[in-house]
């Protein structure tokens, strides 16, 4: 399964980041720029000339660039495995190899001057960012280590167990004296919702899992509301070996329930659809809007919550958006996630 964790916290050595990661490549994509616009600026002579200068070392900079990111995508499992120094080693290796080759393509297109100074030179300044963009990683990483952010993500989930705790034994409290047979089933349902919530839940949990711990926590919720609380499932279309985190479902439905659907004072339905598009799972969760609630919809702790969840799970790959749509009078959220299966380790 998936986690939290990109590198072994035994590892020595360096811990290389994941190459396949869009928050990875936008990092160093700005951190090389902003080096490559630092030392146009330190050996500007005349102002003027300025934006030629920049443009010059673009065309030199860029392509070596992107030819390294790709080869180092492609490479993303061998280093994983690898990690550490080796790891590292392979990381210099890819680069010193496209920074040589993409000067020896700008000398035949007259971009570069022709001399071997020119390319020693290109190779230290290659080896010496790739040298401080893995510092930059090995101390971030470090920063936030496994331990912090399970640590994090523990005291995120324990977040949600109160409110899921007092909410749940008021649905039960509701019926014990008029059907004491279903409250006990209900208190069996929570003892098994608490099993799943006491979990470390650090590793991504496979979807199946969250759509049954969030229908138990539907049907608590049914002994309060009765008929008032409608459910429309559409999961046809997702993949059944999708995994995703764990706790993901169950608070967006709380929220739900407590926001659009109690303060209606109606029947109303609650909407949840999962989908798979190439390379990325969405889930959507809509409910009723109540009129005055489409500019202070509630809480906002649970968004703040699965923001932060996202955050470490993902990095900048997953994003979550939420929609108060007048016209129709519903609210919604949107969920977009890499797509990994039961196979991903």
């Amino acid at each position: 399964m998936s986690s939290i964790r990109q590198n072994h916290p035994a590892s020595s050595g360096p811990r290389l980041p994941d190459f396949t990661n869009q928050g990875v490549w936008l990092r160093i994509l700005l951190g090389v720029n902003l080096l490559m616009l630092v030392a146009a600026l330190a050996a500007n002579q005349r102002f003027a000339a300025l934006p030629i200068e920049i443009l010059t070392l673009a065309g030199i900079v860029e392509l070596p660039l992107i030819a390294s990111l790709l080869l180092l995508y492609t490479l993303n499992k061998l280093l994983q495995h690898l990690s550490g120094m080796p790891g590292a080693l392979l990381v210099f290796g890819v680069t010193l190899l496209t920074t040589s080759t993409a000067y020896v393509f700008n000398m035949h297109l007259n971009t570069v001057a022709n001399d071997q100074g020119g390319l020693l030179r290109a190779l230290c300044w290659a080896a010496l960012i790739t040298g401080a963009l893995l510092w930059y990683f090995d101390t971030r990483q470090r920063q936030h280590s496994p331990a912090l952010a399970e640590a994090r993500l523990m005291a995120l989930t324990a977040r949600i167990r109160p409110h899921f705790l007092f909410n749940s034994l008021n649905a039960v409290l509701g019926v014990i004296r008029t059907e004491p047979r279903r409250a006990e089933e209900a208190l069996e349902e929570l003892s098994d919702l608490f099993r799943v919530l006491m979990r470390e839940n650090r590793e991504l949990v496979p979807l199946s899992e969250e759509i049954a711990l969030a229908r138990q926590y539907l049907s608590l919720e049914r002994l309060r509301l009765g008929e008032r609380l409608r459910v429309r499932w559409d999961i046809e279309s997702c993949p059944p070996d999708a995994l995703m985190p764990p706790l993901m479902l169950q608070p967006l439905l709380e929220n739900a329930v407590y926001h659009g659907i109690e303060p209606l004072g109606e029947p109303g339905e609650i909407a949840i659809v999962f989908s798979h598009h190439g390379d990325e799972l969405r889930i959507e969760i809509s409910n009723p809007c109540p009129p005055g609630a489409a500019t202070n919809h509630g809480n906002q702790m649970a968004l703040a919550n699965i923001r932060e969840r996202l955050m470490l799970f993902y990095d900048l790959e997953a994003r979550l958006d939420n929609i108060a749509e007048v016209d129709s009078g519903r609210y919604t959220v949107r969920i977009a996630i890499p797509y990994r299966h039961g196979a991903t380790q």
